[in-house]
Order: structure tokens, then C-alpha cells, then sequence
């Protein structure tokens, strides 16, 4: 605290800041304990590779489903040809059965995102719970 000495020819005033800072101080820590520190986002799921001194189960691979996007607006899925219009209802009829809702969408080199995007919104409808991403390099093991 400080104390201003004038030359007494009347009064002078200070606005006294100390309660101003408790109270900044105050919000400053209720913003840091409101505000959270790991960042949210999307889960991910992505395929794991068959280690190398393995074979890969059949049983798991008849149970992966992937939708492929190729190029000229085209959809495969586990490499049987599809169109966009037949995507959803045949997604419904793999899964109608299953516990696990999981598969896998993966789009060509060439194919844009957006495309990509809305298989997953077709998916996602269909009632697939949890669509992982495919990319080239989870593809090639690495």
C-alpha cells in the first residue's frame, strides 16, 4: 500500500485497486478449474495390423465389414460392389443381427473427403455405432 503526501490544501483521493486484483485473482482461478485440460474430440478407431509371424483368423476377417469408396462414385463393401442408394439398407441387413456395430470406411487416393463423408453419414444411419477410418499406411502395417 501506498500513501500519496500532498501539500495539504484538500482532499485528495486514490481509488484503492486492492480489492479490484482479489477479485480478478478470484476469476482468474474459477476460469482455470472451469475450463478443461484435455482437449475433447472424436474417438478413433483404426484396424489393427496381423503381426507378421501370424495368419490372420478367417473368423475375424468375416466379421470386419469395410466400405470402400473408389472412383467414379462408386462403394464396395468387403470388395462386393455397391451403389450409394443400396449402401444404407444393406449395411442394415449385415448388421440386424450383430452385437458389435463396428466397421470400417476407406476411401481411394483420388476420391474426395467429402464423399468419404457421406459414406460415414450412410453408415452412421444404418446404425453402425462405431466407424473406425482406414488410411494407406494402417493398410501397408506400419
Amino acid at each position: 500500500m501506498g500513501m500519496a503526501v500532498g501539500s495539504g490544501k484538500g482532499s485528495m483521493s486514490e481509488p484503492n485497486i486492492v480489492p479490484l486484483i482479489d477479485v480478478l485473482l478470484v476469476l482468474i482461478i474459477i476460469f482455470m478449474v472451469i475450463t478443461p485440460t484435455t482437449p475433447k474430440g472424436l474417438d478413433a478407431l483404426i484396424p489393427q495390423p496381423t503381426p507378421p509371424n501370424q495368419k490372420e483368423n478367417p473368423d475375424l476377417l468375416n466379421k470386419t465389414i469395410v466400405v470402400q469408396v473408389t472412383n467414379g462414385d462408386k462403394v464396395l463393401i468387403n470388395q462386393d460392389p455397391s451403389s450409394w442408394d443400396q449402401l444404407g439398407p444393406t449395411l442394415e441387413n449385415i448388421f440386424k443381427d450383430r452385437a458389435e456395430k463396428v466397421a470400417f470406411v476407406k476411401g481411394d487416393d483420388n476420391v474426395e473427403f467429402a464423399e468419404v463423408a457421406r459414406a460415414i453419414d450412410i453408415m452412421r444411419e444404418s446404425g453402425i455405432e462405431h466407424v473406425g477410418l482406414i488410411t494407406a499406411k494402417i493398410e501397408a502395417g506400419q
